[in-house]
């Protein structure tokens, strides 16, 4: 049965009253790959009483008075994705699709809708608490660089002027404030819980202090070091109460939330899911589409990847589920009549961090790194190799069970040190192709983007097609490369395509950074400095070097090719075209055009100017 979505639902279970109104952006999926359906079963299970308002119009204030006052409180997200990294491109035009959306269709949702949702709520009942969460608060909760403003913005608390912020992964916040306040505790008391932020008139005593909006505002430095400040937060669990004054007030923020037992974690998973969208529903959504058969087996990601918000968001430390408890939850999923045999998906953030740990004696509870991978693999990493390969056999060899693949993002320098998972990924979950992610060939690149040197993914290429020889299997290698990232050049965007053909490697598609809240990488994009090490960062920004950074991995599609030339002049490697395009310049008044190596022409290229072009 549904989670009420009105009065009429909300009675049929003999509920009169609700507890905990939730709002989200999305669309309804009762699926634990979503975070509001997955919370509100969670407060469910230990005896709340919970609906859910999915893309409500933000317009109409009765829309989030359809399941009455809450006795609690509303708990806001704007969904699976910051909302305004869902409505644009990289380049800010406005996307035309939602894939959280009944039928795909853009719009469902404000811009900011964290913001806009919670002022609706207070609209349709003022004096009911709003408790904000989700990727869009977590991220935003401090002083924050805005690409879409192209400025800092103070705290999202601050903007919505909600009373509690829960970042992370909420299960631990969000039940111990709920039964905090079912107790009778006034909600201006609950300051110590971990995983929150709030605001406040005074300092906390004991606690560390960044500095401030305006300093962030005005000082690139002061961005820098308060970036850096927070990001040791996320990186120990024994981390101190950090608080940032905005005006007359501070914003508050807690340590993390511990993360949760393999126990726990098997509870949230075994909670009664439908994994369907909402019978309301009449047109398909795409996520749902795409997920529908897939299974998370862990939280959390140690890679430290400085575009990545997952380490941010779900923690460094590996929380896995029992294979018996993803086994059941196959098991559970192959009696809805829409399984075919094929689970799409057996992974989470990392799919091959599955069963791996801190060797610590406190389990990596004090450790400072950044990344359990770079710059090097730490010593202290229990790779558990058996592990990974265990789940996905026992997987694999369910009756209901034709094929499992993997999906889900594999680390090849991790990989290097798991023979076991190794053979029996390629052996049995390879769709045709296995998705990895070297992101960039550079080696000065790869330092920024804290990802492992060109040399090992070119070892792990070679590994992985001898591995598909010996079996007789023809699998071939999707590489997620991008474009645009802070310390990345037109030249060395050059190099990487190179280094593609040199491997016989192609792209359909390239990731422009964009660069979201919360990131290192935003960061190093608004200051220039890499805020852990100080050092100065070559970022692009004008729309031209971008869009010809991206051109230069495209260079196969004949429609690139004249932006490729553009770069090509612009960082002077004209003398790469032909191996770059496999082509040859031929120079005319005032022209340049093409001819392939074989003397056939290739698609004309525009008129470029002399000054570009080098002779």
């Amino acid at each position: 049965m549904f989670l009420p979505t009105n009065k009429e639902e909300a009675l049929q279970r003999g509920w009169g009253e609700l507890d905990v109104v939730f709002v989200t952006g999305d669309a309804y999926i009762d699926h634990p790959a979503f975070g509001v359906p997955l919370l509100a079963r969670w407060l469910e299970h230990h005896g709340y009483r919970v609906g859910i308002i999915a893309q409500p119009d933000w317009k109409d204030p009765d829309a989030f008075r359809v399941l009455g006052r809450p006795r609690l409180f509303f708990a806001v997200a704007a969904g699976a994705m910051d909302s305004m990294v869902a409505h644009y491109t990289p380049e800010k035009r406005i996307r035309r699709d939602d894939a959280y959306t009944p039928g795909n269709r853009h719009g469902a949702r404000p811009n900011r809708a964290t913001i806009v949702y919670t002022s609706c709520c207070r609209a349709a009942y003022k004096d009911v608490p709003v408790v904000i969460g989700g990727i869009e608060a977590s991220l935003r909760r401090f002083a924050h660089y805005d690409y879409w403003d192209d400025k800092v913005r103070r705290s999202i608390l601050f903007d919505c002027k909600a009373d509690v912020l829960v970042f992370g992964m909420g299960e631990r916040p969000l039940l111990e404030l709920a039964n905090r306040l079912r107790d009778g505790e006034p909600l201006a008391s609950i300051t110590d819980i971990r995983g929150t932020a709030f605001a406040s008139a005074h300092l906390p005593a004991g606690s560390s202090l960044l500095p401030s909006c305006e300093e962030v505002q005005d000082d690139r430095l002061a961005y820098a070091k308060a970036f850096r400040l927070v990001s040791e937060q996320h990186t120990s669990q024994d981390s101190n109460v950090l608080a940032q004054g905005h005006g007359s007030r501070f914003l508050v923020c807690n340590p993390p939330a511990v993360p949760l037992t393999t126990v726990e974690l098997d509870a949230v998973y075994s909670l009664p899911f439908t994994r369907l969208p909402h019978f309301s529903y009449s047109e398909p959504i795409p996520a749902w589409e795409q997920i529908k058969a897939s299974v998370t087996t862990h939280r959390g990601c140690y890679g430290g990847c400085a575009f990545c918000a997952i380490t941010l968001h779900q923690g460094r430390t590996i929380q896995s589920r029992s294979i018996a408890s993803i086994t059941a939850e196959v098991e559970a999923m192959a009696k809805n009549s829409w399984f075919r045999g094929v689970v799409s998906d057996l992974g989470g953030p990392t799919a091959n961090m599955y069963g791996t740990a801190c060797g610590a004696p406190d389990g990596g509870a004090s450790c400072k790194r950044h990344s359990c991978l770079h710059p090097s693999l730490c010593q202290r990493l229990q790779v558990n190799d058996r592990a990974g390969a265990d789940l996905l056999s026992a997987v694999r060899k369910l009756p209901a069970v034709r094929h499992v693949t993997v999906t889900s993002g594999i680390r090849y320098d991790l990989l290097a040190h798991q023979p076991a998972y190794f053979r029996e990924l390629v052996a049995h979950h390879v769709g045709g192709l296995l998705k990895v992610a070297p992101e960039h060939c550079c080696e000065k690149v790869l330092q920024v983007m804290r990802k492992p040197a060109p040399a090992l993914f070119e070892e792990f290429l070679a590994l992985f097609r001898d591995e598909c020889a010996r079996l007789g299997k023809r699998y071939g290698i999707v590489p997620y490369l991008m474009s645009g990232h802070p310390g990345t050049t037109l030249s060395d965007m050059v190099d990487l395509g190179l280094f593609l053909r040199r491997n016989r490697l192609r792209v359909e598609q390239v990731q422009q950074f964009t660069p979201t809240p919360g990131t290192l990488a935003t960061a190093m994009y608004h200051t220039m400095i890499d805020p852990l090490t100080g050092g100065s960062v070559y970022v692009a920004r004008s729309d031209r070097e971008k869009q010809q950074q991206k051109a230069l991995l495209l260079a196969h599609l004949s429609e690139e090719r004249n932006k490729v030339m553009a770069a090509l002049a612009a960082c002077g490697r004209e003398a790469d075209a032909e191996k770059l395009l496999g082509v040859q310049l031929v120079r005319g008044k005032g022209k340049v055009a093409s001819k392939t190596v074989d003397g056939s022409h290739a698609p004309e290229l525009k008129k470029l100017s002399r000054k570009k072009i080098r002779k």
